[in-house]
């Protein structure tokens, strides 16, 4: 271009990758940052709720010391429905979408950023990230959420395990176990939630993103149908639930230890307790089968989800 270049006018890199003016790149990634945090919204709101029923199941089996099966399952969603109402099977999705709507926010555009940064630093782009920092992406995005969210998961955890008596609504839950039990225990449980978070996002977004990856490239086309990303989403959900789900049981012991009549105790006493209770694959494993069902439709409808309203946000935008 020489030296006629006026500033303000866009340059090309060598490899002709457009570089925007640093006022107009700002712009850019500002927009970037909140269409990702809406998306990612929008995303966690719709999965959660169409899931929330089997959710609230999983999480009653899971502070019990009794036997989860699907027929056990199914009678306790027939009976709540019968005793407390058809709206009860979502007792505890208000405080869910509290903690879930800031939790995907925060994740899908964590790992937009660190997608970025880490296609920076290894000389690709976002998408086509190599697998290591890929999966790195993903953990370090549900960490993010998850260290930044953690007190809302707990009171979600109680409200969903307890009668309305005990807890009128979300600032109830947190105005009595501040002064009953003491604010750290606002943060019981954090630690097996991240090194479960760590495994379960990581696998998530890197499996989704491998088999986007991989459409692209056998099927020739540079975008998937809105089912074909349903079913990547639910492959992405399966294999990260099922390799994080332990760590999922015992942080659910934790939570709910104040109300369930469980000694508190730390990550191992707690994993322990459960396997000379119940067993190895009857405690950690309990409620996997359900989660098999959840799982799968909540990850496939989240990602779809963030998918097509980011591509809806970028053609509004153009």
């Amino acid at each position: 271009m020489g030296n006629g270049v006026k500033e303000g006018v866009v340059r090309l890199r060598d490899d002709a990758e457009p570089v925007l003016p640093a006022h107009v790149s700002s712009k850019s990634d500002h927009r970037q940052v909140l269409s990702s945090l809406l998306s990612g919204a929008l995303a966690g709101a719709l999965a959660k709720t169409a899931v929330a029923p089997l959710d609230r199941t999983k999480i009653i089996f899971q502070v019990s010391s009794k036997r989860f099966s699907a027929k056990e399952a199914f009678r306790l969603l027939y009976f709540t429905y019968l005793h407390e109402g058809f709206l009860s099977l979502w007792r505890g999705n208000s405080a869910t979408m509290v903690r879930v709507v800031p939790y995907a926010a925060i994740q899908f555009s964590a790992h937009e950023e660190y997608k970025r940064l880490l296609g920076s630093y290894y000389g690709f782009r976002g998408e086509a990230l190599p697998p290591w920092p890929r999966l790195l992406a993903g953990a370090l995005a549900g960490t993010t959420a998850a260290s930044l969210t953690y007190p809302l998961d707990l009171v979600r955890a109680r409200m969903a395990v307890t009668p309305k008596e005990m807890y009128s609504n979300i600032f109830h839950v947190f105005i009595r176990i501040s002064r009953e039990e003491g604010l750290k225990t606002l943060y019981h449980g954090f630690v097996p939630t991240v090194l479960g978070v760590i495994p379960y996002a990581g696998l998530s977004f890197f499996t989704y993103e491998t088999l986007k990856s991989l459409h692209r490239e056998y099927s020739g086309r540079p975008q998937p149908y809105p089912f074909e990303r349903m079913i990547f989403g639910a492959c992405a959900g399966l294999i990260g639930q099922s390799a994080s789900y332990p760590l999922d049981v015992v942080r659910r012991r934790m939570q709910t230890a104040g109300v369930t009549g469980h000694q508190r105790a730390s990550i191992a006493r707690t994993m322990r307790s459960i396997v000379r209770e119940e067993g190895v694959v009857r405690g950690l494993y309990k409620g996997l089968s359900m989660n098999w069902l959840k799982g799968p439709i909540a990850v496939g409808i989240s990602f779809t989800t963030f998918d097509l309203m980011q591509i809806l946000l970028r053609h509004l935008q153009s």
